[in-house]
């Protein structure tokens, strides 16, 4: 069975490049981008959102009004509250974190940027991110453009992925490479 969720022709990317073609005429791609970020970061931060945008039991009507409502209270802009409302009336909001990955994909392509995930154990405030996004754009030769999650299972230092490369410089796995590298000693 084909995925759902994947590559420029999946039902994912179907959507986002729907959604882009319609930012880049009104001249929002960066509204728009701006509140894809800010609902995918009070999804994977709310249990009630994420259950309300996957559930099977309600109707397209009641997640539509809830997540409208969430869009509404968050200052988002009309386009991107018309797309989630679509999404929805087309059964389609259990997709809505691919289809907003698309979304940013496709944007930082478009520029020319690569997308790095940062997952540090706390929270990194404006000039750290910069920080990390000088280091990356210096160390990779083109801009960057950063997705920041928390994990603090890391207890500190933090996990850098840009396309298929990765750095892991978090206590908990220097921690787990001493652990292992102890039980060889004995």
């Amino acid at each position: 069975m084909p995925s759902e969720t994947t590559g420029a022709t999946g039902l994912a990317g179907r959507y986002a490049a729907a959604l882009y073609a319609l930012a880049e005429a009104d001249k929002k791609l960066d509204k728009v981008a701006d509140d894809l970020r800010q609902l995918n970061t009070m999804i994977s931060e709310s249990d009630d959102l994420a259950r309300l945008i996957s559930s099977p039991v309600l109707s397209r009507i009641q997640q539509a009004d809830g997540v409208l409502a969430v869009c509404k209270k968050a200052g988002m802009d009309d386009l991107t509250q018309r797309f989630v409302g679509t999404t929805a009336q087309n059964r389609r909001m259990a997709v809505l974190p691919s289809i907003i990955k698309a979304y940013l994909d496709e944007l930082s392509h478009r520029r020319g940027e690569a997308t790095a995930q940062v997952v540090s154990a706390q929270k990194l405030d404006e000039a750290q991110l910069k920080e990390v996004s000088d280091v990356l754009k210096k160390a990779i030769g083109t801009k960057v453009a950063v997705e920041a999650k928390v994990d603090e299972t890391l207890l500190g230092g933090m996990i850098v992925k840009v396309g298929s490369r990765m750095v892991d410089s978090s206590l908990k796995t220097k921690l787990q490479q001493l652990h292992l590298s102890m039980k060889g000693v004995g």
